[in-house]
């Protein structure tokens, strides 16, 4: 055969073949690799909270006096078990491995984290369930990507992607699930690794739509404010004034932090002791003050829906503060989120009962925003989480209040991890 026409022939074959191998949509192998992900994520946090509710309503047994002893044991088993099976870590070292190791957590601290975070949360610690899903949907991701060979941004990618699967599942907001995954990792005021948005978008509604199946959390606002109506712009200016109150109390949950963190490593004894201690108080401010006991979940909409004096909301407030600065310190397990945004409901109630001619949802859920966003840095999902968790349909003062408790945030972050390596 002459060249000419074998070069013809080459080039028709080719022509032909361009259907067949040439995809034209951006429907990949790797989408299916963040479904699978999602699909992951939404199995371990459905089964997780099936154990943590199991867990909860056994030990709710113990009521009183009771919750003393109670709390204290679970402290000293989760303590126990961090001591002989190793410390799961914290936030900031999620934080930290995404941002400085290349994008790996660490799968061999799941059980450590799962064992006593189930004690931690279920027996009525101040801190839920958010962040060892975190972890280990997170950590889940890594796993995925060493098992498909995957590198550099996009095993990074693959572990932010189950992160933002176990934060939704959680709370039913994909949206806000992503962008919390993004944000929590950002770099001064920019997010980092916003290459991985698509990947926790499709990790986040595989995962939402597998926890729904199991156990159908998440569908719908799970806490019920008033109905609101935004009757005039003058309300802005009053979310930038809720959000500047809700920045004060933040920076005194940031100290109170920092309080019992010095005085806890002062201490030269060893973890299961800490935890000792540490379920000692919580139980003692539970049995005051038993609407303190646990998360929040729950709890928010008791605070809604029973009047309360503006003593004993104040007495709520402080000493669920002190009771979430316990727990993260004395080596408790868990996330600060929603706990968080149970300190900044009593704040709206504590502000409408002072003022009865401020709405009382707009006061609620502006403290609830910007003392989360002071916190954690994360203006964007927080404003998106809350609107999908209360059904809050004006989203603009949601967003006004935290931008304001995001820029009146520490200089110094409280999840130290977010920290520059240079602050000008």
């Amino acid at each position: 055969m002459k060249l000419k026409k074998r070069r013809k022939l080459v080039k028709y074959v080719n022509i032909l073949d361009r259907p067949i191998s040439f995809n034209p949509f951006l429907f990949s192998r790797n989408f299916l690799l963040w479904a699978l992900l999602g699909l992951f994520g939404g199995v371990i946090a459905g089964v997780y909270w099936i154990v943590l509710e199991f867990l909860t309503h056994k030990i709710a047994f113990f009521e009183g006096w009771q919750v003393i002893p109670a709390m204290a044991i679970c402290g000293l088993l989760a303590g126990v078990i961090i001591h002989v099976i190793g410390d799961p870590g914290e936030i900031q070292l999620i934080v930290n491995n995404i941002r400085f190791n290349k994008g790996k957590l660490d799968p061999k601290n799941n059980p450590s984290m799962i064992l006593s975070s189930l004690l931690c949360v279920a027996s009525g610690g101040s801190l839920g369930p958010e962040a060892p899903l975190v972890q280990v949907t997170g950590s889940t991701g890594t796993w995925l990507g060493k098992v498909f060979r995957l590198k550099g941004e996009d095993r990074r990618s693959l572990s932010i992607a189950g992160m933002a699967s176990g934060f939704t599942a959680l709370f039913g907001a994909p949206l806000g699930g992503s962008l919390f995954s993004l944000e929590i990792l950002h770099h001064k005021h920019a997010v980092e690794y916003y290459k991985a948005i698509i990947p926790a978008f499709v990790a986040s509604c595989f995962s939402y739509v597998v926890f729904a199946l199991i156990i159908h959390l998440g569908l719908g606002p799970i806490w019920e404010l008033p109905s609101y109506e935004m009757e005039s712009t003058y309300d802005f200016g009053f979310a930038v004034l809720f959000a500047c109150a809700a920045a004060i109390v933040a920076w005194l949950f940031i100290f109170c932090t920092k309080f019992f963190k010095n005085i806890f490593k002062k201490l030269s004894i060893p973890i299961y002791i800490k935890t000792l201690i540490g379920g000692i108080v919580l139980g003692i401010i539970a049995f005051y003050l038993p609407i303190t006991r646990y998360f929040g979940h729950h709890e928010i909409n008791e605070l809604l829906f029973n009047e309360y004096s503006v003593a004993l909301l104040t007495a709520i407030l402080v000493f669920k503060i002190i009771a979430i600065s316990v727990t993260v310190t004395s080596g408790w397990r868990g996330g600060f989120i929603i706990p968080l945004f149970f300190v900044g409901a009593t704040l709206g109630l504590i502000i409408h009962q002072v003022f009865p001619s401020v709405d009382v949802s707009l006061a609620v859920i502006c403290c609830m925003a910007s003392i989360n966003a002071c916190v954690t840095r994360t203006p964007m999902s927080t404003t998106i989480l809350l609107a999908t968790l209360t059904g809050f349909t004006y989203f603009i003062p949601i967003l006004f209040a935290s931008l304001t408790g995001y820029f009146l945030a520490p200089r110094i972050p409280f999840i130290s991890s977010q920290m520059n390596k240079n602050i000008e």
